[in-house]
């Protein structure tokens, strides 16, 4: 740091005396004037720095730079025989390069002053030297509240990031913060001025996160809304002549207008969240959440705080002021929940006390919490033998067992190919720009005879596939179009591409072909290509996610 000796305290030297005083790169350590009622004797003692009526005081203390304010030609020639050391710099000289230092210094401030970015300007010694209109904006306080003042000033008890970048003289980033009068959550990234090799200031851009944060919430609360869109079927959007179904219809009818847990039973494919919308949607909660579910898809280790919240500090990575679980978000309304066969027993007990007391308690919490929710639970597992073999809890299964219903599976009801059919072909002719109005006799006829192990799913996934064979003027699905399984066909053989790839990547396409091999062979029966591929449901649940089968 640079010493500097001001000689002459009139206009010019209060002038200079005002440039310098807050300087980065000089220390004024003296003023000096023969008059002790000088403006810049004045300015020098509020500011404490040392004055005197003659420069004598100061030979010796390692003046490095003396400006002559005084416009007398004597004193300079006297002030370079005083000081030998040090440079003299006439007062005019001075006059015309603070001009040009005030010139950049105006384009820089309003540089700093223009950008949106909150800043803050500390000098070496932690006394805050500059902020711009941003930063007011942002934290309340003007300069008068701060410039001049310690860094401290703005963050009360908080650890101030210019002193750490001071001290350490290394760059400091995402600091979380509280600022201002209204202790707004911030982030400040800092880093040092350095000039010569020395640390003279820290210079602190300051981030507002409650706009990052309100952004988050209405991004969850987005996601939120996907998830628990009011049910979109109702009855009138199964497609069922055959008794068995219509059978199964009034069941669920009659479950719909009951407060009463609800069990939905029946292989993959048949279609049980599409009964699960339309008990919510013919309920007295249909103006309610309706939230699905799928107990297979959720890691286990996430599962209980999923199902009932937690709270703040719960587990490390656990959100700021806990988060509400699927029982709360389901409040007065539905919650279903698909694949309950593959709840872990840990899980089962939490939510057979929830379904007994009517209230649940977030992981890491004690408070109980009162819900009204209609559990409607799904499953194509075999209860009873999961009980058997100690899988599934007695008592939850008496629970939720209240109001069984059993969907047949579709060769157990060929009347419905025929209307499911004409359906699926009007839905996917929209999907895939097709204009299919009827099937010929013969591609009907070999449709019905499928044995169809993965149900209305299933056919439509052929269908699909059919129209897809199809030209755009054609009007008739013709058997030819189809692609059917025959009965007893078993996974089709995989050949590995001759073209040298990456092994993950190899490794990860090729895995991908196995599972819809799988799929197809197996008509889409998840938990038949689980056994055979020798993974649990939940892990081909994953994978599907994965490579975007689901």
């Amino acid at each position: 740091m640079h010493h500097l000796l001001v000689v002459g305290a009139g206009k010019g030297g209060t002038e200079v005396l005002h440039a310098f005083q807050r300087s980065p790169l000089l220390t004024v350590i003296g003023v000096v004037d023969q008059r002790e009622d000088a403006p810049g004797m004045k300015l020098a003692r509020r500011a404490d720095i040392e004055v005197s009526t003659t420069w004598t005081p100061f030979i010796g203390r390692g003046v490095d730079f003396i400006i002559d304010a005084t416009g007398e030609s004597f004193v300079f020639a006297e002030l370079q025989h005083a000081f030998p050391d040090a440079a003299v710099l006439p007062g005019e000289f001075v006059r015309v390069l603070l001009e040009r230092l005030t010139e950049k210094e105006r384009m820089l401030e309003a540089i700093i002053h223009c950008t949106s970015e909150a800043i803050s300007v500390a000098d070496q010694d932690g006394q805050t030297m500059l902020i711009n209109p941003a930063y007011t904006r942002m934290t309340g306080f003007t300069e008068k509240d701060v410039v001049g003042k310690p860094a401290t000033a703005d963050i009360g008890m908080q650890e101030s990031v210019h002193l750490r970048v001071l001290s350490s003289g290394e760059n400091v980033r995402d600091v979380r913060m509280k600022i201002g009068q209204e202790k707004r959550d911030i982030i400040v990234n800092a880093a040092p001025v350095i000039v010569d090799g020395f640390v003279r200031g820290s210079v602190g851009v300051i981030r507002d996160i409650s706009e990052m944060q309100a952004l988050t919430r209405e991004l969850q609360a987005a996601r939120q809304k996907i998830r628990t869109l009011e049910a979109k079927y109702t009855f009138d959007d199964i497609i069922a002549v055959s008794d068995a179904m219509r059978y199964v219809i009034d069941q669920a009818k009659l479950a719909a207008t009951m407060p009463v847990n609800v069990l939905i039973r029946g292989e993959s494919g048949t279609g049980k969240e599409l009964f699960a919308h339309a008990i919510h949607t013919a309920s007295e909660r249909r103006y309610r959440p309706f939230i699905r579910v799928n107990c297979a898809a959720i890691a286990p280790t996430l599962l209980e705080s999923e199902l009932f919240g937690y709270e703040e500090g719960a587990f490390s990575g656990a959100r700021r002021g806990g988060k509400r679980g699927y029982f709360e978000e389901a409040n007065e309304g539905s919650l279903f929940l698909d694949e309950i066969g593959e709840l872990p027993l840990d899980v089962q007990a939490k939510l057979l006390r929830v379904l007994q007391e009517n209230e649940v308690v977030r992981v890491g919490g004690t408070k109980s919490i009162p819900v009204d929710v209609r559990v409607i639970a799904a499953t194509n597992a075999n209860l009873e033998d999961k009980i058997a073999k100690s899988e599934f809890r007695e008592d939850l299964y008496y629970r939720i067992n209240r109001l069984p219903i059993h969907i047949p599976a579709l060769r157990e009801r060929p009347d419905d190919i025929e209307p499911l059919v004409t359906h699926l072909l009007r839905k996917l002719n929209q999907s895939y720009g097709r204009s299919i109005q009827t099937v010929a006799q013969d591609a009907l006829e070999a449709i019905k005879a499928q044995e169809w192990k993965g149900n209305v799913r299933e056919l439509e996934n052929v269908l699909g596939r059919a129209l897809i064979f199809t030209d755009k003027s054609e009007d008739i699905l013709r058997k030819g179009h189809l692609q059917l399984v025959r009965p007893g066909t078993n996974m089709r053989s995989v050949e590995l591409e001759k073209e040298i790839k990456p092994l993950a990547k190899s490794m990860a396409e090729y895995e991908k072909t196995v599972l819809l091999s799988a799929l197809n062979a197996f008509s889409g029966n998840k938990t038949e290509v689980a056994r055979q591929l020798g993974i649990s449901l939940r892990a081909l649940y994953y994978k599907l996610e994965r490579f975007d089968l689901a």
